[in-house]
């Protein structure tokens, strides 16, 4: 098995071999602490995607016909390797996306957690006996895997999100094809495929296409082209999504897009102010902030504003940033220096309109940017809209718990939201009315567990990862029926 590790190269992983792209071209992962080559990869075009898919449809057959309890034990293994090898996992998160120590550790406690709760998909029942008319027959839905799996998977977090990616895919029975991200390629893609491997996945069950960035608008189109592709699903950017959207619906390919949020928080004037400090700053700046599902817009009712921003921002000065290898560090780097340009534009965009600096602010140093809070930001400013995908918070102030749910709907995303308030009554009223895949009260918006649906509405997309739900999009049902007498017909 090939290491996953900062090595010269990888190839393409295609029917369990390693190999180049047809044209012989490759690409280059950058580490963004130093710009300097991380790895190596191949450079696929369409030719190669072809190669893919051959190879994951030669599998179907034999991986779908696989006992049920075999398919599970074999991804019990692969959550106990990924857990014992955290420590690699750890160095190259840190080397090929920045992620710091503490980033690491939950992507790979998520992602073992993940794949278990997948792997109860496996045994599962698959199908139901329905109610019939006919005298003398057995009516039954059963469902069935469905084939080829697309999975897209971003870098931010990468582990997860390619284990929520595959995972009840494989429980299904169905081989998937990867197309990690340029920007972490190893730790979105080859890290899991070669733990898979290791557990004794059978070849050609998961394959690997990598490209060069600009080649993958071909690269995306002929793997969802392909009519042995039976189901996409991507995570990444509402722009791209809307792409991918488009072309699965042109071939009439089921499709699950998990894309960006402008995800609010709710501080009403009964909150544990201290608590809801600490859940928002954990919200806005793990990962440096970039997690779909980490807060942008924290919305204050005026009677607590002040004495909450007091505690948010010392907690926010008293944060570990900069080198993501300390253990308390939680703003590391950006993915890269051109993400960390287009957030410090973002906040001069604002200040130049009016905004207030609270903390942080000022020039990208590479790929770096502080933490930061603003205030004073209104809807002239692109930071009023945009997704920020990196560690800017910004507060305002509302009157009424009706006010700050009205601000919190204002966007045409719909990904992830929160609200503190030590009333669990008033929180569950503020929460059915936010109109957001998921609402926490008395938690974060990062908050996640494998067994809940995970998705937005709006324009963060729709369908639902989620093993149960999971199970549901990645097979088909087909309605059977066992006569055990014969029926009378009309000729």
């Amino acid at each position: 098995m090939p290491a996953s590790t900062a090595s010269a190269a990888r190839g393409l992983l295609i029917g369990g071999k390693e190999i180049p792209a047809v044209s012989g071209r490759t690409t280059d992962d950058l580490d963004p602490r130093t710009g300097e080559v991380f790895v190596r990869v191949p450079a696929a075009g369409p030719e190669d995607v072809t190669l893919a898919v051959d190879a994951a449809d030669a599998a179907f057959a034999s991986w779908a016909a696989t006992a049920p309890t075999a398919r599970r034990e074999l991804l019990h293994r692969a959550a106990d390797l990924l857990e014992q090898r955290a420590d690699e996992f750890t160095q190259i998160m840190l080397a090929e996306t920045g992620g710091t120590r503490t980033w690491a550790g939950f992507n790979i406690h998520m992602s073992a957690t993940l794949i278990r709760q997948a792997a109860t998909m496996a045994t599962g029942p698959v199908g139901k006996l329905l109610a019939s008319d006919v005298s003398g027959e057995w009516s039954m839905a059963v469902r069935e895997p469905a084939g080829v799996v697309a999975a897209f998977v971003p870098w931010n977090g990468p582990l997860i999100l390619c284990a929520r990616a595959v995972a009840v895919a494989l429980a299904t029975g169905n081989p998937v094809i990867i197309r990690p991200s340029e920007d972490g390629p190893i730790t979105s893609g080859y890290f899991l495929a070669d733990i898979l491997a290791e557990a004794g996945l059978p070849a050609g069950v998961v394959n690997i296409v990598t490209n060069d960035r600009a080649d993958a608008p071909a690269v995306v189109e002929a793997l969802i082209a392909d009519p042995r592709v039976r189901r996409v699903n991507f995570t990444g950017s509402t722009p791209v999504g809307r792409i991918v959207g488009r072309l699965a619906g042109e071939h009439l390919t089921p499709v699950i897009l998990e894309l960006g949020g402008k995800n609010p928080i709710v501080v009403l004037d009964d909150a544990d102010l201290q608590y809801a400090a600490a859940g928002v700053t954990v919200a806005k700046f793990m990962n440096a902030g970039q997690i779909c599902m980490c807060v942008d817009r924290v919305i204050i009712q005026d009677s607590v504003y002040d004495a909450f921003t007091d505690a948010f921002l010392a907690k926010v000065n008293s944060l570990g940033q900069g080198n993501p290898d300390d253990p308390h560090t939680l703003v590391g780097p950006l993915i890269n220096a051109r993400a960390a340009e287009r957030v410090a534009g973002l906040v001069a965009d604002a200040v130049a309109k009016g905004a207030t600096v609270l903390t942080g602010g000022g020039d990208a140093d590479g790929a770096f940017y502080p933490a930061t809070v603003l205030a004073d930001v209104t809807a002239d400013m692109r930071i009023y809209h945009e997704e920020v995908f990196g560690p800017v918070a910004t507060l305002f102030r509302v009157n009424s718990a009706e006010d700050a749910v009205t601000l919190a709907n204002d966007t045409p995303y719909g990904l992830s939201s929160a609200v503190y308030t030590e009333n669990a009554t008033r929180g569950l009223a503020v929460a059915r009315a936010l109109r957001h895949g998921a609402v926490h009260v008395n938690d974060h918006s990062v908050s996640d567990e494998p067994q809940a649906p995970v998705g937005g509405v709006k324009d963060s997309g729709f369908g639902h990862f989620g093993s149960e739900w999971g199970a549901e999009f990645f097979t088909e049902t087909c309605w059977i029926t066992l006569a055990d007498q014969h029926s009378t017909y009309p000729v």
